[in-house]
C-alpha cells in the first residue's frame, strides 16, 4: 500500500522526468541549431565577404591604371600595389573558407586569372612601352581579365548564397522539429500534471475536506459521525483517529449529560426551595428556573419569555444585563417594586446579574428580587422618629434660646464676665442644635414627599451666577479664584430656585472651607441628552478614598474634619434635594481636590414627559 509520501513522490517524479526530457531535448536541438547557424555565419559569410573585397580591390586597381594611362596623378601613392595586396589577402581568406561544392574550382580559376592579370598589368604600366600599345593592351587584355574575375567572384558569391539558403532552410526545419517536440513534451507534462492533480485531490484533498466538514458538524454539536476509511495511508489513519475521537466525545457527552442532569435536578430543587424570589433566564429570555417565592409574587413560570411578562422593568433589566454584561438595576425614581402578597403591601428591589462564560459572553441572566419590606419599614420608622423627635425638641429648644437671650440681655440681673462667657457658649450650641433640627426636619419632609417644591423654568446661568455672587467676597478675602465655565447654549432646567440655591451654597461653602489660599474653584455645566450636568471642582485637601462612598450619609464626617464643621447633614440634604428634582449626585477625589457632580432635567424634556402623561 502506497503512503502519501510515496504517492506524492510518484507524481512529482513523473513531472521531474518530463522536465528532464524536455531540458535534454532543448539542449540538443539548440546545439544543432547553433551549429547550423555557425556554418552559415562562419563559412559562407566569410566567402561572400572575401569575394566582395576582391571585386573592390580590382575596381581600385582598374581606376589607378586608367588614371596613369590618361596622364592623371593618383593621390594615393602605391595605391595599385596596396590594392593588389588586398586582393591577394581576400583571395587567401576565400581559399581558407571553401566548403561549397564547385567553389574550389572557381577559386583556382580566380587565382589563375589574377596571375595573368598581374603580368599583363605590368606591361600596361611599363613607361618604356608606347602609350598607344599600353592602351591597346589594357582594353584588349586587362579589361577582359578583370571582367572574368568579376564574373567568377560573382559565381562564388552565388554558390555561397545558395549554400546559405540551404543552411537556413535546414535550420528552420530543425527549429520546427524542435518546436513540435517541445509541444509534444509540454502536452505530455500537462496531462501528467492534470492526472497528478486529480489523484492528489482524490488521495488527499477530498479526505481533508471531509474532515473539515465533519469538524464543522462536531462544532455544531453533531457527534454521531463516522467517516468511511478507503485507504491505509496516513489519511486513512487520520480518519480512523477522527472516528475514535468522535466516539470518545460521544462517550464524554453521555457521561457529562448524565452528570449535568443530576446536578441540574439537584440545583433546581435547591434553587426552588430558596425563600427569596429568584429566576434564571437563558440568553433568549426564556425562564429556566424560578423559586416558589418568584412564582407566587410575580407569577413567573419556567418556559415563558421575559418579554411576555406584564412588567416592562423586567424586560429593561434583562436587555441591559445582556447588552452590557454588567449588573442592571432600576433607576432612582422607581428603584423599588410594590406588590401585594396575601393582602399585605411588600416592596422588592429587582436586580439582573448576567452570567458570563470564560470569554465574558452572557450565557444567561439571574434575576434577584430582594424583599426590602422590613428595611423600608425600618427606614420609614426611623424617618418618623427623627421627624417627631426633631419637632418635639424644637419647642423646648426655642424656650431655652429665649431664656439664654434674656439672661444675656441682663433682664434678670447683672452677669459676671465668666457667666456671660458661659451663656454665649450655650447660645452658640443651642443655635447649632437648632440648625441640626431644622436640617433633620428638612430631610424628613423631602424624603416623605411633603416638602413644597416650587419648580420653575430657570436658565442655568442665573442659578450659577447668583450662587457665585454670594461667595465671591469670601473667595477674594481668601485669595481663591472662582472660575465659571458655562457654554452659552445651555438649555433651561426645571428647578426649585430656593432649594437649588441651598445645593450650590452647601457645595461652594465646603469647597471654600477646604481649599487653601491661592487655590481655585471651577463651576461648570454641560448638556447631556436631556440633562444638564453641573460640577464644582476645587483644589482643596480632597476626600480619602476609603471615605468617599459615605460623604452623603447622615451625620458622617471624615475623621480629618474639625468638630465645628457641622453635624454632617449638609451633603445628605443636598442629595435629597437633587434626587427630589429627579437627578443624581456623585463625588470624586483623587488625593488633591474634590469634584461634586449633579444633574438636573432639561425643562423641555420635563414638559414633554408631562404632556405624554396627560
Amino acid at each position: 500500500m502506497l503512503g502519501i509520501r510515496d504517492k506524492i513522490a510518484l507524481g512529482f517524479g513523473g513531472l521531474l522526468i518530463i522536465i528532464a526530457i524536455i531540458g535534454g531535448e532543448s539542449v540538443i536541438l539548440l546545439g544543432n541549431l547553433g551549429e547550423g547557424i555557425d556554418v552559415v555565419l562562419r563559412q559562407n559569410y566569410v566567402s561572400v565577404v572575401a569575394c566582395h573585397q576582391m571585386k573592390e580591390a580590382i575596381n581600385h586597381i582598374q581606376l589607378g591604371v586608367l588614371l596613369e594611362l590618361f596622364g592623371y596623378r593618383w593621390d594615393e601613392p602605391e595605391g595599385i600595389a596596396r590594392h593588389e595586396r588586398q586582393f591577394i589577402k581576400a583571395l587567401k581568406e576565400e581559399q581558407d573558407s571553401i566548403d561549397v561544392p564547385g567553389e574550389e574550382e572557381k577559386v583556382r580559376q580566380i587565382e589563375e586569372l589574377f596571375r595573368k592579370y598581374a603580368r599583363t598589368l605590368l606591361q600596361v604600366r611599363d613607361p618604356t612601352v608606347p602609350l598607344a600599345t599600353r592602351k591597346h593592351t589594357y582594353f584588349g587584355e586587362v579589361l577582359p581579365l578583370s571582367q572574368e574575375i568579376y564574373k567568377t567572384a560573382d559565381d562564388i558569391i552565388e554558390l555561397n548564397h545558395t549554400a546559405m539558403n540551404v543552411a537556413n532552410r535546414r535550420a528552420m526545419s530543425k527549429a520546427i522539429t524542435a518546436r513540435t517536440r517541445m509541444l509534444v513534451f509540454v502536452c505530455i507534462a500537462s496531462f501528467v500534471a492534470l492526472g497528478f492533480t486529480y489523484f492528489v485531490g482524490r488521495w488527499i484533498l477530498n479526505p481533508i475536506n471531509r474532515l473539515i466538514s465533519s469538524a464543522d458538524d462536531i462544532k455544531k454539536g453533531n457527534l454521531d459521525l463516522f467517516l468511511k476509511v478507503r485507504s491505509g495511508d496516513e489519511i486513512g489513519r487520520l480518519l480512523n483517529a477522527f472516528n475514535l475521537m468522535a466516539a470518545s466525545l460521544r462517550e464524554y457527552r453521555r457521561v457529562d449529560q448524565a452528570s449535568m442532569a443530576r446536578v441540574k435536578g439537584s440545583t433546581e430543587q435547591a434553587f426552588r426551595s430558596l425563600p427569596d424570589a429568584l429566576a434564571v433566564a437563558d440568553p433568549e429570555g426564556r425562564l429556566d428556573i424560578v423559586t416558589e417565592s418568584a412564582r407566587k409574587v410575580f407569577q413567573l413560570e419556567p418556559g415563558i419569555f421575559v418579554q411576555s411578562l406584564p412588567y416592562e422593568w423586567f424586560t429593561h433589566l434583562f436587555m441591559d444585563a445582556i447588552s452590557t454584561g454588567r449588573s442592571a438595576e432600576l433607576n432612582a425614581e422607581d428603584k423599588l417594586v410594590q406588590r401585594f402578597v396575601s393582602g399585605q403591601e411588600r416592596y422588592y428591589r429587582p436586580k439582573a446579574v448576567p452570567m458570563l462564560d470564560s470569554e465574558n459572553e452572557p450565557t444567561g441572566v439571574l434575576f434577584i428580587l430582594e424583599d426590602v419590606t422590613v428595611q423600608r419599614q425600618q427606614q420609614e420608622m426611623k424617618r418618623s422618629v427623627i421627624a417627631t423627635v426633631s419637632h418635639q425638641l424644637r419647642t423646648p429648644l426655642t424656650s431655652i434660646q429665649m431664656v439664654v437671650h434674656m439672661l444675656l440681655q441682663e433682664k434678670a440681673g447683672m452677669l459676671t464676665e465668666k457667666q456671660a462667657e458661659l451663656l454665649v457658649t450655650a447660645r452658640e450650641e443651642a443655635q447649632r442644635l437648632h440648625n441640626i433640627l431644622i436640617d433633620l426636619l428638612d430631610i424628613s419632609s423631602i424624603e416623605s414627599g411633603k416638602a413644597q417644591m416650587n419648580l420653575q423654568v430657570i436658565p442655568p446661568h442665573l442659578i450659577v451666577f447668583e450662587a457665585v455672587q454670594r461667595f465671591s467676597g469670601d473667595a477674594q478675602d481668601r485669595k481663591i479664584d472662582l472660575v465659571v465655565d458655562l457654554p452659552e447654549d445651555l438649555p433651561n432646567v426645571w428647578v426649585d430656585t430656593t432649594r437649588m440655591g441651598y445645593v450650590f451654597s452647601n457645595l461652594l461653602s465646603n469647597a471654600l472651607k477646604y481649599t487653601p489660599e491661592g487655590g481655585h474653584i471651577v463651576i461648570s455645566a454641560r448638556p447631556d441628552e436631556g440633562w444638564v450636568n453641573f460640577s464644582i471642582a476645587d483644589t482643596g485637601t480632597g476626600i480619602p478614598h476609603e471615605h468617599l462612598h459615605r460623604v452623603f450619609d447622615r451625620f458622617f464626617r471624615a475623621p480629618s474634619q474639625e468638630r465645628n464643621t457641622g453635624a454632617g447633614l449638609g451633603l445628605s440634604i443636598v442629595k435629597e434635594i437633587v434626587e427630589a428634582h429627579g437627578g443624581s449626585i456623585s463625588a470624586a477625589s483623587e488625593g488633591v481636590g474634590s469634584v461634586f457632580t449633579f444633574s438636573l432635567k432639561v425643562a423641555e424634556i420635563v414638559a414633554e414627559e408631562e404632556t405624554g402623561m396627560v
